[in-house]
């Protein structure tokens, strides 16, 4: 796994789990949905995201394209 697909299954599970948590325990969960949402969209911009850090730091290897 690369780190890019590592990126989009980690804002596919905390999107997921944020939204079950606005359901069940509070909506002010979305928020969060709300702050993985504008991550991604920065980072499509500057090619960068903070997680980008742990999952290489996690020994996920960079995609080989630029």
């Amino acid at each position: 796994m690369t780190v890019n697909e590592g990126l989009r299954l980690m804002a596919g599970v905390f999107t997921l789990i944020s939204i079950l948590l606005a359901h069940y325990v509070s909506p002010l969960w979305l928020f969060f949905t709300g702050f993985i949402a504008l991550n991604l969209i920065q980072s499509a911009f500057t090619k960068w995201c903070p997680a980008m850090v742990i999952l290489k730091k996690m020994g996920l290897k960079e995609d080989g394209r630029v």
